[in-house]
């Protein structure tokens, strides 16, 4: 931004460009808003008043003016305005605490403070009070210009923060706890954890299979900590190529590789007082792993090719699909920075361990493709849903997703039926899909033995699966309910923690 400092040989107050003096300006662009700005002016002399109110009337805004801070803060508190110039010096209350005053009623408001008596201190003092810029008059006929500019990009500035503000609360909205899909005992219990993990500063580690949500609960532990109005950066550390992540996460000063052109700013640099989501922290190479678990412990950095350290305040949250202690076994993961990630462990649940979450994930993104496409699918029938409930899911709620999103680009409206259903979910699931055949050892079994366990192991992990909601199990196993029950009474089985068998 520009300071507006008058020339040598100032024009009087009396010599004020008139309305006719000023220089033509283009006219607002069709493309902008259909409303004009609307921008008061606060001086208790008329003659600065009028002169500023042509000003800007000239290109386009509308223009309120005050004469004094009560009629200032009445027209902010009556009507929305997009910018406030303010005279620093007026009888009774003064500018700056016009402003402050302002800024309780609309925070995000843009404020000028206009001066006759500039100095380096009244300056500073204005940008501390929230004033976006200052103004020392009497304004020449060559500053005109330059005031518009500053208008222009005071308005846009306020228009800017006032969006952040709005997206910043939508966003929380979006992520709340409870408008996370799912009501099954094991989601429920990993929300219970993450509400109290989101309270904390700590470093949190998702574990999960590809396709549980892990990303959507690192944005739900963010944007419902005291980190929300700052920034979530998500690095995913398996798309980056190793010889690039280093500078992608502590970023680069000029020169200090091929191409590296000019400095650039790291991730761990732009989330500096926000939340760095670290995803797929098991690809990382085992060098920059000690670079990271430095950053983690320390909270500083080199960026490549500098000697100059950075300090940052960062959470980080980081997530993976891998087994990272396997990785340590293997030396592909290093143990201290394991423990350093783990302070918090959530663990993501698969989707064929979310009981009755199914039917409602389904529901919901056909109730999103009815908004967003406006499709006229009014559902799946029982049968195809029954089908859908014995499936495994492998690829969890991103492969429920795109199943959903593929049968609706093939069915426009009505029900979908089994039919409809690709090839691999209509097929009835056999035990031999679930479960590893015995080999036959040299020295023999007994056979109606092992069929015993395997068909006790077969009904254990249907039970299991559907959280022993028999009619689920035995759509699992292709099997009648009556059927399956006389087998459960015949074997004795029970659920966790209601008695031993019979």
């Amino acid at each position: 931004m520009v300071r507006l400092r008058p020339s040598t040989l100032r024009a009087p107050p009396s010599a004020l460009p008139e309305e006719t003096a000023l220089p033509a300006s283009p006219a607002p662009s069709s493309s902008s808003s259909s409303r004009r700005s609307r921008v008061l002016v606060v001086d208790d002399e008329e003659l600065y008043r009028s002169a500023l109110e042509r000003i800007l009337a000239r290109v386009g805004h509308q223009v309120v003016t005050a004469r004094d801070a009560s009629e200032a803060i009445a027209i902010v508190a009556a009507a929305p305005v997009d910018l406030v110039l303010c005279d620093y010096k007026m009888p009774g209350i003064n500018g700056l605490e016009v402003i402050r005053q302002i800024h309780d009623l609309a925070p995000d408001l843009p404020c000028i403070i206009i001066t006759g008596y500039g100095t380096p201190e009244t300056s500073i003092e204005a940008l501390r009070a929230g004033a976006h810029w200052y103004l020392e008059k009497p304004f020449e006929q060559e500053q005109l210009d330059v005031i518009r500019r500053l208008v222009d990009q005071a308005i846009e500035h306020g228009r800017l923060k006032s969006e952040n503000r709005l997206l910043q609360h939508q966003l929380r909205s979006k992520y709340k706890f409870d408008n996370i899909i799912g009501r099954s005992a094991a989601l429920q219990k990993v929300l219970g954890l993450v509400e109290k993990v989101a309270e904390t500063d700590s470093t949190v580690l998702i574990t999960g299979e590809s396709g549980t949500g892990k990303e959507l609960i690192a944005r739900a532990i963010h944007y419902n900590s005291r980190r929300a109005d700052r920034m979530l950066v998500t690095v995913n550390c398996g798309a980056i190529p190793e010889e690039l992540l280093e500078s992608e996460l502590f970023g680069h000063v000029k020169g200090a590789f091929t191409n590296a052109i000019q400095h650039r700013e790291g991730r761990f640099s732009l989330a500096d007082g926000g939340t760095i989501f670290l995803d797929e922290i098991g690809d990382m190479s085992p060098n920059l792993q000690v670079k990271l678990l430095r950053a983690l412990q320390e909270r500083t950095f080199e960026p490549v090719g500098s000697s100059k350290t950075e300090r940052v305040d960062v959470r980080v949250i980081a997530a993976t699909n891998q087994h990272l202690t396997t990785l340590i076994e293997q030396k592909r993961f290093r143990e201290d920075l394991y423990y350093r990630l783990n302070v918090l462990p959530v663990e993501m649940p698969p989707l064929r361990e979310r009981g009755d979450d199914l039917a409602l994930l389904v529901h919901h993104f056909l109730d999103r493709a009815r908004i967003e496409r406006g499709s006229r699918v009014t559902g799946l029938s029982d049968e195809a849903m029954q089908h859908l409930l014995a499936h495994d899911w492998p690829g969890n709620i991103r492969e429920l997703e795109n199943l959903i999103e593929r049968l609706l680009v093939l069915n426009t409206a009505g029900e979908i039926g089994v039919d409809d259903l690709p090839a691999d979910f209509r097929g009835r699931r056999t035990p031999a899909r679930v479960h590893d055949a015995p080999r036959v050892p040299p020295s023999g079994l007994d056979f109606n033995q092992v069929v015993d366990q395997l068909e006790v192991d077969l009904i254990l992990q249907a039970l299991e699966h559907t959280h022993w909601n028999k009619n689920r199990a035995a759509q699992l196993l292709g099997l009648n309910r009556t059927t399956l029950e006389g087998k459960i009474r015949k074997r004795g089985l029970v659920p966790p923690g209601s008695g031993s068998r019979s």
